[in-house]
């Protein structure tokens, strides 16, 4: 319930704290008194757009303060939660707007958002009146309204809707990637056989540098060993000659041809390594042109893969599981169509049990509101809650495959059409009333406020008006800015809204106490400006049925 509203520096009001009651709170006054600058202010609190004209003259800056208390469990709890505000049974909701154009929001002393500060100043005040509807025009509030006055798992469904979006999501990106792969599917192949066919070996680049290299030199290499050898074949020669010479020397002697002996035989093994050297190059596995297309291939394959040629052989088991995760993905695309197909058939056996439950609501809401028409001068309207199904998959959302609309007709015979063309402003709030008799026990708002909802009306429509605000009180804290003094009657307490001053004009709020004011006041509405005695024998009248 709201429990106090300080406003400072709003338009006429220089400064003003109201306290509230829990259940019926009425606010009346003159024509032009101001009762629309505490709507306004209390709309600054619960995050509604912020205007500048709202500034006092002559002032910089503007504050609106609204406490609340609320019970443990209310709903707005867990927004505050979600945005770590700390937060007890006692909430304070803060404004302030300067004249440079700045606007700040602040919850319990903490600075949010206006958005925010909107989001929980929707979830503890509703407002209605001629002009001012809460967004009771948007259809969505009707589905709201009726789901909660049914007791439907919203939360549950939604639930239902968010996982089948998300297996629906899953599946798509699944098949994307899939229908990628296998685009890629026939170059994978062809890369693969490449390599396999390529056969690279790690190190095999530098094995091949090398060969080439030898290669390249080969003539020159060969031509050498070829000088070489006829060289060595003279020196051969000389030595055998050399031997032959010292084949008389005495035993003691024998070294010499030993050394001899032993140049004869490195001689030997120079010409065995000349030999090997010479076939190597003569006799080369490869050719010095198929060690080029070799080297060439390796490369080519690196740049088209972007790693070395050492890297080769570790791309190809690479490729090699790309292709065989390929072949997987059928199994797992089949999976996911399932998980799809089973989400989306509980959403939808959700939904339809959701639309029963609406269907068999709505007729019991019908029933119980045209019963409260009449008292309220509406006794030819029609009230119909319409629950239509949609029949296009793309209109279904995570509250169900329905439309709910409340449909009225205020004239016999005619065809109910929606609230803002059929209903007038005064209608409307009556309809609104209506309904809000008929829900009481539904909505998270603990307060309620009518502006002024009996226009147009009086004599006993009106008082059945502040009957029906009386009986809402029992469960709502309701506030009500009327012209009608048997609405006022109805109330627990009273307030009245005066303006005064010629230059310095000036707003006050003043709770009427005593009953001697709440009289006058009651039969100051009852007769004018000119209070008579037979007006003030009315409103005593007044105030005694309703027990004040």
């Amino acid at each position: 319930m709201l429990q106090s509203l300080t406003i400072k520096n709003i338009v006429l009001i220089e400064s003003l704290s109201i306290d509230f009651e829990s259940d019926f709170n009425a606010l009346t006054g003159e024509t032009g008194a101001g009762k629309s600058i505490l709507l306004d202010s209390l709309g600054l609190a619960l995050g509604r757009r912020a205007e500048l004209s709202l500034i006092r003259h002559g002032t910089d800056q503007g504050s609106v303060s609204a406490s609340f208390f609320l019970p443990a469990n209310h709903s707005v709890m867990a927004v505050l939660k979600e945005h770590e505000i700390e937060a007890d049974q006692n909430l304070l909701l803060r404004r302030t707007l300067s004249a440079d154009g700045r606007s700040r929001a602040f919850i319990n002393d903490q600075p949010v958002s206006i958005a925010l500060l909107k989001d929980v100043g929707f979830l503890l005040v509703e407002i209605h009146g001629q002009f001012d509807t809460h967004g009771f025009m948007d259809m969505k509030t009707h589905r709201v309204m009726l789901d909660g006055y049914a007791g439907i798992d919203v939360a549950g469904l939604r639930g239902k809707w968010n996982a089948w979006k998300s297996a629906d999501k899953e599946l798509e990106s699944a098949r994307a990637q899939i229908e990628k792969a296998r685009a890629d599917d026939k170059y994978l192949r062809q890369a693969l056989s490449d390599l396999d066919a390529l056969a690279p070996q790690v190190g095999e680049e530098e094995t091949l540098a090398t060969l080439r290299a030898r290669l390249m030199k080969r003539e020159q290499v060969i031509e050498a060993l070829n000088v070489t050898q006829g060289t060595l074949d003279e020196a051969e020669t000389l030595v055998g000659n050399a031997q032959r010479s010292l084949s008389c020397l005495d035993e003691g002697d024998a070294a010499l041809t030993e050394a001899l002996e032993r140049v004869s035989v490195e001689m030997q093994e120079v010409f065995t390594q000349m030999r090997n050297v010479s076939h190597d190059y003569e006799h080369s596995e490869f050719s010095l042109e198929e060690i080029d297309d070799r080297l060439f291939s390796l490369r080519g394959q690196a740049r088209k893969h972007d790693c070395t040629v050492d890297e080769l052989p570790q791309m190809r088991e690479t490729l090699a599981e790309r292709l065989n995760m390929i072949e997987a993905q059928d199994d797992i695309l089949i999976a996911l169509t399932k998980k799809a197909q089973d989400t989306k058939e509980f959403y939808i056996g959700a939904a339809q049990k959701c639309r029963d439950m609406r269907l068999k609501t709505a007729s019991k809401l019908d029933k119980l509101v045209a019963l409260e028409l009449p008292p309220l001068k509406l006794e030819k309207a029609r009230f119909v809650t319409k629950v239509e199904a949609l029949d296009c998959e793309s209109e279904w959302g995570p509250y169900g495959m329905d439309r709910v609309m409340f449909v009225v007709a205020t004239n016999p015979g005619a065809e109910p059409g929606p609230l803002n063309k059929i209903a007038s402003g005064g209608e409307l709030a009556r309809f609104i009333l209506a309904l809000k008799v008929v829900m009481a026990e539904v909505g998270a708002a603990g307060t309620l406020i009518f502006d002024e909802v009996d226009t147009g009306i009086g004599g006993s429509t009106a008082a059945a008006v502040g009957a029906r605000l009386a009986t809402l009180s029992q469960s709502r804290q309701i506030l009500v800015v009327t012209h009608a003094p048997q609405v006022a009657a109805k109330a627990s307490q009273h307030f009245i809204v005066m303006k005064s001053g010629q230059d310095d004009v000036r707003t006050t709020i003043i709770p009427l106490s005593e009953m001697d004011a709440r009289q006058e006041e009651i039969a100051r509405m009852l007769s004018g400006a000119e209070i008579t005695l037979e007006a003030r024998a009315a409103a005593d009248k007044l105030l005694e049925k309703t027990g004040t």
